[in-house]
């Protein structure tokens, strides 16, 4: 149902962009990197947190890492990450193959800047054996993501 999920919401917002299905599982970075040879930084991976009482999800660039401090001082209070069966619940997508698409439950979607650095980033699509294309700008236009600046980049 996940990718399905997935599927159906790029039918309604983007047509054009094709799910890739990989024989491998691609639920790390470093797998998903290698699987679709790109930079580890292109993979846009989805943080599925608590603001306080609300699940939020952050897309960063796969080789970030979430600036607690950045974060706090950004919204006001400290993330925490939802665990496996809250994340399922709230974005109907398993650990691995999670994304701000087809989404169980809607829920504020933010875009950090780490992805800006490239033209293209491979987030999942709704299962650790698929990933999409998409330029950041698009991304956060159609999931409706605020752009954010939470995360660090490594040295």
């Amino acid at each position: 149902m996940s990718l399905q999920s997935v599927r159906d919401f790029l039918g309604l917002h983007a047509p054009d962009i094709e799910v890739l299905e990989s024989a491998e599982p691609t639920a790390t970075v470093a797998a998903a990197a290698a699987a679709h040879g790109v930079l580890p930084g292109q993979i846009a991976k989805t943080l599925s947190l608590w603001l306080r009482d609300q699940a939020v999800l952050v897309v960063l660039g796969g080789d970030a890492r979430l600036d607690n401090r950045k974060f706090k001082e950004h919204f006001g209070a400290k993330a925490k990450m939802l665990d496996a069966q809250e994340v399922v619940h709230w974005t109907g997508h398993p650990v691995g193959g999670v994304c701000p698409f087809g989404l169980a439950h809607p829920l504020p979607v933010f875009a950090d800047v780490s992805l800006r650095r490239f033209d293209l980033v491979l987030p999942a699509a709704g299962s650790i054996h698929s990933a999409l294309r998409i330029e950041p700008e698009r991304l956060a236009r159609i999931t409706e993501a605020r752009w954010v600046d939470v995360a660090q980049l490594p040295a």
